[in-house]
C-alpha cells in the first residue's frame, strides 16, 4: 500500500518550496514597487501578486498536472530540440548568469555594504560572494536533505527575523498610504505596471525549475504513483503560494508606509537598509542582515540543486556534483559584476523568456482539452517566440536597443501589437497561435 502523506508533510514541503522562492528580488522588488506606487499601491500589488504568485502556482500545477518529471519534460511537448535549447537558457538565467549572482550581490549590498570602507568593498564583495556560493555549494551537495536543511530550520527562521520588521512597521506606520505621491510610470496604469514588475522576481520561471525538487522530494517521502505525486504537488504548491502572497502585500505596503519619512529610493534594497535602521537602529541593520543573507541563501541551494539534477538530465555523462561545482563557480564569478549592472542585462532576458514560460505553462494545464497535441504547443509556441524577441530587444540596453535591426522590430511592435507598451505584446500572437494550432488539431482529428 503505498504511503500517504500528512498535513505536516505538506507543510514542510510547503514551506521549503516558499523558501527556494523567496530569495533576493522577492524582498527588494515589492518594497520599490510600493514606494513607486504610492497611493496607487493596491493595484499594483494586484498585478504584483499575478506574476508574482499566480504565474509560479500555475507552473506548479503545470508540473503537477501535466505529470512531467521537470521543465525538460514540459518543454519536450512542443519539440526535444526547441526543449534542449529552452531549459538549458532559462537554467542559465535563473541560474549562474542572473539570479544566483544576484543572491549574492543583494545579500552582500543589503546586509554588509553599509558596515565597509567605500575602497574596500571590491575586495570583501570577493570574498563574500567565495563564501556565500562555498556554504550554499555545501547544502547543495546532498539534494535529499533539502527538505530539513529549507524546509524545517532556514526558512522558518527567516520568516521569524521578518516578522520583527513587518511587526514593527505596521504598528508604527512611518506614512499613511492615501497621501503617498504616486511616480508617472503609476498614475494611470498601475495594475500593468505592477503585473510586469513581477516579472523581477523569477517566481514564474523559477517553478519550472524547482518542479524537478517538488517531486523528487514527495518520491522521498514515499510516493510513487504519478497522479497522486500531483496531487501533493499542488497541495504543497498552494501553501507556499498563499503565504508568498501575503508577505508579498506586507512588503509593497510597508515600501509605500516609508515615504512618509523617506524619499524614493534608488532601489528597494536602500529602502529596506532605511525601514530597518528607522526602527531598530543599529540592531535592525544587523537583524536586516541576517534576513536577507538566509533569504538568498536558501534560494541560492535551491537553485544549485534544480540546476544539477537537470543537467545531468541533459548531459548523463557528468555527474551531480561536477555540475554543483560548476554552477557555483560561475555564480561567484558574476556576482562581482554588481547588482545594478545584473539587473540592467537581466531584463531584456527576462522580458524574452517569460512570455514563452507562460505560454507553456498555460498548455500544459489545458493541454488535456487536446490531448496535450504537440502542434498546438509547437504553433502557440513559434507566434510567441516572434514577439518575445521584440519584447526583448525593447528592454536591452540603449547600445543594443538603438541598432538598426533593433530600431526596425521595436516599430513592428508598436504598429501592430496591441499591449506592446506595456510590456505585453506576445499576448495576440500567442492566441493566433493557439487558435490555429487547435483548429490544425480538431481539423485533423475530424
Amino acid at each position: 500500500m503505498e504511503k500517504k502523506l500528512i498535513f505536516k508533510d505538506y507543510l514542510y514541503i510547503g514551506s521549503m518550496l516558499f523558501g527556494l522562492f523567496f530569495g533576493a528580488g522577492n524582498l527588494i522588488f515589492p518594497v520599490h514597487m510600493g514606494q513607486e506606487a504610492g497611493a496607487n499601491v493596491f493595484a499594483a500589488n494586484l498585478g504584483f501578486l499575478v506574476t508574482g504568485i499566480g504565474l509560479p502556482f500555475l507552473g506548479v500545477i503545470a508540473i503537477g498536472s501535466s505529470q512531467s518529471n521537470g521543465l525538460f519534460d514540459l518543454a519536450s511537448k512542443i519539440n526535444k530540440k526547441y526543449a534542449f535549447i529552452f531549459t538549458i537558457l532559462l537554467y542559465l538565467v535563473i541560474g549562474p548568469f542572473f539570479a544566483l549572482p544576484r543572491l549574492a550581490t543583494t545579500s552582500f549590498e543589503i546586509g554588509l555594504a553599509p558596515f565597509i570602507p567605500e575602497k574596500q568593498i571590491t575586495l570583501v564583495l570577493a570574498l563574500f560572494s567565495l563564501l556565500f556560493f562555498f556554504t550554499a555549494w555545501w547544502f547543495a551537495r546532498k539534494p535529499s536533505k533539502l527538505l530539513d536543511y529549507i524546509g524545517k530550520f532556514l526558512n522558518p527562521l527567516f520568516l521569524l527575523l521578518l516578522g520583527i520588521l513587518l511587526l514593527m512597521a505596521f504598528i508604527k506606520p512611518m506614512g499613511a498610504i492615501n497621501s503617498a505621491p504616486v511616480q508617472t510610470a503609476y498614475e494611470s496604469n498601475a495594475f500593468f505596471k505592477g503585473f510586469v514588475e513581477g516579472y523581477n522576481t523569477l517566481d514564474a520561471l523559477a517553478s519550472l525549475a524547482f518542479g524537478i525538487i517538488i517531486v523528487t522530494t514527495i518520491r522521498h517521502r514515499g510516493i510513487t504513483r504519478p497522479a497522486t505525486i500531483a496531487i501533493d504537488t499542488i497541495k504543497s504548491g498552494a501553501i507556499s503560494i498563499v503565504l508568498m502572497g501575503v508577505i508579498y502585500s506586507l512588503l509593497s505596503y510597508m515600501g509605500t508606509m516609508s515615504l512618509g519619512t523617506f524619499a524614493l529610493s534608488q532601489n528597494g534594497g536602500i529602502a529596506l537598509a532605511q525601514i530597518a535602521q528607522h526602527y531598530l537602529g543599529t540592531f535592525g541593520s544587523i537583524v536586516l542582515a541576517l534576513i536577507v543573507i538566509i533569504a538568498c541563501l536558501k534560494t541560492a541551494i535551491g537553485l544549485i540543486s534544480a540546476f544539477s539534477e537537470t543537467f545531468i538530465e541533459l548531459f548523463p555523462k557528468q555527474n551531480y556534483l561536477f555540475f554543483a561545482t560548476s554552477v557555483s563557480l560561475m555564480a561567484c564569478l558574476f556576482a562581482n559584476i554588481g547588482l545594478t549592472k545584473i539587473i540592467e542585462f537581466s531584463t531584456p532576458v527576462l522580458m524574452f523568456l517569460y512570455p514563452l514560460a507562460m505560454t507553456l505553462i498555460l498548455l500544459a494545464i489545458i493541454g488535456p482539452l487536446f490531448k496535450h497535441d504537440s502542434r498546438v504547443y509547437q504553433m502557440t509556441t513559434y507566434f510567441t517566440l516572434i514577439a518575445s524577441i521584440i519584447d526583448g530587444l525593447n528592454a536591452s540596453p540603449k547600445f543594443l536597443a538603438n541598432t538598426s535591426f533593433a530600431q526596425w522590430m521595436i516599430h513592428l511592435g508598436e504598429e501592430y501589437l496591441p499591449l506592446f507598451a506595456i510590456g505585453m505584446g506576445w499576448v495576440l500572437p500567442a492566441f493566433i497561435g493557439f487558435v490555429i494550432g487547435i483548429s490544425w488539431y480538431l481539423i485533423d482529428r475530424k
